[in-house]
């Protein structure tokens, strides 16, 4: 297969994986897949850093409390707050597989970073993640004191599956009058279970880390009809109206099935008149950001991340290279 657009370190990492020969994520159980998938990123995702305070902690409600870590960085506050949720398909990862991301988010912003432990599927289909992610957001915005967390600077982000709930707790909050969230940060999001026909899919579909395949395992964990794609809270590329919206980082990777789709999403907010920065970075796969201890693309893509959540302004340029 021809790589030529990927980094070398990239093009090493696929190529160690291949002579691994693992099976395939759709080959498994969810139960395996989600320890395999734990024992990869931990070999890749590099070194926590320090921070200030670190607490794992329980949102009641009457459903399912649901478990969230905050990261809280030195001083008094208030802070700025990131809200995240952590990619994986619905399916697979956790609080732990992204510690290495949140960590650095919230130590290089200077920002709370309130990750969340929403339901996973197939034991918790579509719209579970939806309900946990909007029962954390509200309670972060009425705890925002408590949390040394400024109301005006909450922010939602996260990576693939979690930027799709990113992105849909921005259409909910909107729709319900729910809180006001200041910012959306999207890693290459999934914005339209409804159809994988782009140009990203067919020609890196396959053999390039995150596969067709997969994303179709994931969708059918995920949903529990297939109709459920065309809901804009499944699908937010979907969304009849994407007017009056938070301003947007929209991240890509040139290299990953999920591109077009993520830029389409981007490419709508704007036209919708939502401030949006969107920026693809070249030679890169799904999932570069949580890949920082093997990729120094995902670092950056760190900092970019870290820099919106922290100035909340239309600064969101890529950093410079270190």
């Amino acid at each position: 297969m021809i790589r030529n657009k990927l980094y070398p370190e990239v093009r090493a990492l696929l190529e160690a994986i291949e002579a691994e020969g693992g099976p395939a994520i759709e080959t498994m159980s969810p139960e395996a897949a989600r320890l395999a998938v734990v024992d990869a990123l931990k070999a890749v995702a590099g070194e926590p850093e320090e921070i200030g305070n670190v607490q794992d902690v329980k949102i009641p409600q009457s459903e399912y409390p649901i478990p969230v870590r905050i990261y809280r960085p030195a001083g008094a506050g208030p802070f700025a707050c990131l809200v995240y949720f952590h990619g994986g398909g619905w399916v697979v990862c956790d609080l732990d597989t992204h510690d290495v991301a949140c960590r650095a988010i919230a130590r290089r912003a200077g920002a709370v970073v309130v990750a969340v432990d929403y339901r996973l599927s197939p034991e918790h289909r579509f719209p579970a993640a939806v309900t946990d992610g909007y029962a954390a957001i509200e309670w972060v915005t009425a705890n925002a004191a408590s949390l040394a967390v400024d109301p005006r600077r909450i922010a939602v982000g996260g990576d693939s599956a979690g930027g799709n709930l990113s992105a849909v707790m921005c259409l909910k909050a909107r729709e319900e009058g729910g809180p006001a969230l200041a910012l959306q940060v999207l890693v290459y999001p999934v914005t339209n279970l409804a159809s994988f026909d782009t140009a990203s899919y067919q020609e890196f579909g396959e053999g390039y880390y995150l596969t067709r395949a997969e994303m179709e395992w994931f969708r059918g964990h995920y949903l529990a009809r297939i109709e459920d794609a065309q809901d804009p809270y499944a699908s937010p590329l979907l969304a009849a109206d994407l007017r009056g919206l938070p301003p947007a980082l929209v991240i890509t990777g040139e290299c990953d099935p999920l591109r077009d789709e993520g830029e389409a999403y981007a490419k709508r907010l704007a036209e919708a008149g939502v401030e949006v920065t969107c920026v693809r970075y070249a030679g890169m796969i799904h999932p570069f950001f949580s890949l920082g201890g093997a990729f120094s693309q995902g670092w950056r893509a760190i900092e970019q991340v870290a820099a919106a959540v922290r100035s909340q302004k239309r600064d969101l340029r890529v950093p410079p290279a270190r």
